[in-house]
């Protein structure tokens, strides 16, 4: 069987996929198309065929380039003319769904989030929505990673066909294997994410001032590509010993051995947060927002906490609280975080999922 896979980025195709690709490959001819990157050779040397698409921006609004990405992924499918078609991501989804429909090949969609053109009501809402119902029309499959999400996309009358229920991406217990936890005096907390607002960087910066200077054994550490409108608070908080900037990080597990606690105050439209699902599997409390793909992972006061969105005081309050426990509470809300990613979110609940569609079609 030929399949192709149709992503907007290389990183989140390797990190989060790769053990269904692993799978694919064993019985399957894939195909991936996606932009170049540094990740694209560790995906060709699983065995995938890659295709470079230079057409897509993740972020453009250009009409002209826009419609020229719908011509391209018709003209792809009909010369590789896959028997399945798996896509992630909104333009993938869309576009890549148009295309689908049109020639009539079966494909799965995943929804790995709604983004804030959706989220946001308005004009953009309204041609997104209306772009995503073309799309998703004739889905073999439409995959949801949050029940909010989900039921947002019906109420909107985008869904018609089969639609499931995944764990996000689920995670790789193996790979993201429990850990010792930590006591040698410090209490290490630790922010993954691009650094940008809708992260949640100026609720964490606010608390890491406030914390280090009433509790000086705390350290408050950032992980992820700087956005520019962020290097100057950065390189300013960095120097007066507030936090302590690791930019990109691939080795994850290593900075996970020194934290003790993964704090991630989003309000970002995701589907399902991978830094809390990688954080709960090496055995770590976490502290969250009380909204869609997070909510999912935290169970307040077992595992970690919930927070406001937007709300440094609630956040501030909230890292208060974990660290007037001992070390053995912390170290049972990790153990408890971990328990919780075993039971829901194992990377082989989607790995299944994505096999039983296929099977479908033989």
């Amino acid at each position: 069987m030929r399949i192709l896979i149709l992503a907007n980025n290389d990183v989140g195709l390797y990190k989060f996929r790769k053990e269904l690709i692993e799978a694919l490959i064993k019985e399957n001819e894939v195909y991936i198309n996606l932009p170049d990157g540094k990740y694209v050779e560790n995906l060709v040397s699983l065995g995938c065929k890659f295709i470079a698409c230079e057409l897509l921006d993740r972020h453009g609004t250009n009409p002209v380039k826009e419609l020229r990405l719908i011509s391209y992924y018709n003209r792809l499918l009909k010369e590789l003319k896959p028997d399945i078609v798996f896509t992630y991501t909104i333009k993938c989804n869309v576009y890549g769904g148009m295309a689908c429909a049109k020639l009539r090949i079966p494909y799965v969609v995943n929804v790995t989030g709604l983004g804030t053109a959706v989220e946001n009501a308005g004009i953009m809402q309204k041609i997104t929505l209306t772009l995503y119902k073309r799309g998703l029309r004739r889905a073999q499959k439409v995959f949801f990673q949050n029940t909010e999400n989900r039921d947002f996309m019906i109420s909107k009358g985008v869904i018609r066909g089969s639609y499931d229920l995944l764990p996000g991406s689920g995670v790789n217990l193996e790979q993201y294997h429990i850990l010792e936890y930590p006591n040698n005096g410090t209490i290490d907390f630790l922010f993954v994410a691009r650094v940008m607002k809708e992260k949640g960087i100026d609720q964490y910066l606010e608390a890491a001032k406030y914390i280090r200077n009433k509790y000086p054994q705390t350290r408050f550490h950032v992980c992820g590509f700087c956005e520019q409108a962020y290097e100057t608070i950065l390189r300013e908080y960095e120097s007066k010993g507030i936090i302590i900037y690791h930019g990109l990080v691939d080795d994850m597990v290593a900075m996970h051995k020194i934290s003790s606690c993964t704090i991630h105050p989003t309000y970002y439209p995701e589907g399902l947060s991978n830094v809390l699902l990688e954080s709960c599997a090496c055995g770590r409390p976490i502290i969250t927002t009380d909204r869609a793909g997070c909510r999912e992972v935290v169970e307040d006061g077992v595992n970690g906490y919930v927070i406001k969105e937007r709300d440094s005081q609630d956040l501030i309050q909230k890292i208060e609280m974990f660290l007037s426990k001992n070390i053995d509470e912390k170290k049972q809300m990790g153990l408890e975080a971990r328990k919780k990613v075993e039971r829901e979110f194992d990377r082989k609940i989607v790995l299944k999922a994505y096999m039983m569609e296929i099977k479908s079609i033989l």
